[in-house]
């Protein structure tokens, strides 16, 4: 689900934009297909119960509106339910709301003398959490939050609900919510399912972490059974639809995306929300889009890959997403058009996304014969990166793509070799499946790139590490074979040609590449 910024542990994201208070507080019924999520809180309302247990289960699927909007009909049955402010609190962090987010603490404190021993610990658990996100990364106030959870663990070492949250806490960010557990989440994940078999969180949770870690065969069995079980859920759908695309299973995970997509439109005009309050649509319609131009359908990308483009960025992983459509269109050669796109996403409000809209400007630029505006635009990507942690800018390909990419058209072959095997080796590192999805395409455009400058060399290297890291994506196999085309390798070209003609099978047909491939590999 996230960036690879995200990914990286990038969480200054206190600029996000806010959801209207109008919308989190607005009436919402019992809805089935969410899930079944169940924690026992002092309450005498079977009512509030019910809409603080929908709440934990819209909470832990990533549906923060609906999990707040389920929390404040809680407390509209019972007022006094402390632990439904807890939760509150919870979907605020989703938000990326921290202001929000300890303005459901402190009411929530005003209620503590209602609350059992075990209730005031998750208080305690949360004020932390909120107190690390206000604090801007500060390694103490995170070593406290860590440790409210392990100390109300030893106090209920049973409690499967404190085994995913010190789950959770493993994570460098709060904002992550799950995204990129480690083998250490797993761990208290396992243990909350040995507890608890029907923990909806540990199940979801467990599937991030197990994919992750690469455990594909078993990301998808536990996705499928997630999608089964929270089937009126859109990112249960998402996440069985990133489990097949890992598989090579490109088509059933457009179906698995497609589901979620009318899940999400149903809602809206059901509910009356707008679909810009919803993160999750923007990012369920790219990566749909990156999945049709997998399969060579490009006029349905081009289609996605517009919309996603046009809906307000809420957040900055979704500010910094909306890359993926100039991508596109630099990918297809439409150098104006990504120009023009590059310039809108330079004028975000966030820096990532400034950074990569003048890194992409520049590169369209570059295609089109104009090196010098291509070194404006680098200078200018730069200076916004200058303002990143480390640690994001050496999981992103930008700026340092463009850089790599005016070396070699400067014959400074050995430099940019350099620096494109580092993006190449960045972004193959990334976990999760956008990262995983998002180095098909960083790859694809860095073997592009080799050819038209001339360096073969690199173009088989990047060809090769294309066919290794996505076996089933015709573009790597194209690339391939016009590598072994180049170096008068008939048989070994028309082989890869013909493989790509065969992975491009549904793609449109009047796509140039498929076209090539046909003809070259007879």
């Amino acid at each position: 689900m996230f960036s690879t910024a995200a990914a990286a542990g990038h969480d200054d994201m206190h600029g996000a934009a806010k959801v209207p208070e109008e919308v989190l507080t607005k009436p919402i019924a019992i809805h089935a297909g969410v899930g079944k999520a169940h924690q026992k809180v002092t309450t005498l309302s079977a009512e509030a119960q019910a809409f603080y247990d929908q709440g934990l289960a819209y909470l832990h699927s990533y549906v923060w509106v609906e999990a707040a909007r389920s929390f404040r009909q809680a407390l509209r049955s019972d007022p006094r339910m402390g632990m439904a402010y807890v939760g509150l609190a919870d979907a605020y962090i989703g938000l990326q709301d921290v202001a929000g987010a300890r303005a459901a603490c402190e009411r929530a404190r005003g209620l503590e003398a209602q609350m059992s021993g075990g209730e005031r610990a998750w208080l305690a658990i949360r004020d932390r959490e909120v107190a690390y996100l206000e604090s801007g990364n500060d390694g103490e106030k995170l070593s406290a939050y860590r440790q409210a959870v392990d100390e109300a663990l030893k106090q209920n070492p049973h409690d499967s609900w404190l085994l995913v949250q010190r789950g959770l806490a493993a994570e460098a960010s709060p904002f992550t919510h799950g995204q990129t557990s480690s083998e250490e989440s797993l761990a208290y994940y396992r243990k909350a399912l040995a507890l608890e078999p029907g923990n909806l969180a540990a199940f979801h949770y467990a599937i991030h972490a197990n994919e992750n870690l690469g455990n594909i065969k078993e990301a998808l069995e536990q996705s499928a059974t997630y999608a089964r079980l929270a089937y009126a859920i859109p990112h249960a759908h998402h996440m069985h639809g990133h489990e097949l695309m890992r598989m090579g299973r490109t088509e059933e995970a457009i179906q698995e995306f497609l589901k979620a997509n009318a899940l999400e439109e149903n809602e809206y005009r059901a509910e009356g929300i707008p679909a810009q309050y919803d993160w999750h649509h923007a990012h369920n319609l790219q990566l749909m889009a990156l999945n049709y131009e997998l399969l060579g359908q490009m006029k349905t990308a081009e289609k996605l890959l517009r919309e996603a483009f046009a809906l307000p960025a809420q957040t900055e992983f979704l500010a910094y997403n909306r890359r993926a459509w100039p991508e596109f269109l630099l990918d297809r050669g439409r150098y104006e058009e990504a120009l023009s796109a590059a310039r809108e996403l330079a004028k975000s409000d966030w820096a990532m996304a400034r950074m990569a809209g003048h890194a992409l400007a520049g590169e369209a630029e570059l295609g089109m014969g104009r090196a010098d505006e291509a070194r404006a635009e680098l200078a200018l990507a730069q200076k916004e990166a200058g303002g990143l942690p480390e640690r994001v800018l050496a999981a992103l390909p930008y700026p340092a793509a463009l850089e790599a990419a005016l070396k070699l058209r400067e014959g400074r072959t050995q430099e940019g070799e350099s620096l494109y095997v580092k993006v190449e080796e960045s972004a193959m590192a990334m976990p999760g499946p956008d990262g995983w999805v998002a180095a098909v395409f960083v790859l694809d455009s860095i073997a592009r790139e080799a050819r038209q400058a001339g360096d073969w060399q690199l173009a088989q290297y990047t060809a090769e590490k294309l066919i290794g890291h996505d076996p089933y994506f015709a573009g790597g196999h194209y690339a391939l074979g016009l590598v072994a085309e180049h170096a008068g390798e008939s048989d070994g070209a028309k082989e890869m040609f013909a493989a790509a003609a065969q992975y491009w099978s549904h793609a449109d047909q009047d796509l140039a590449e498929l076209a090539a491939a046909r003809k070259k590999g007879r």
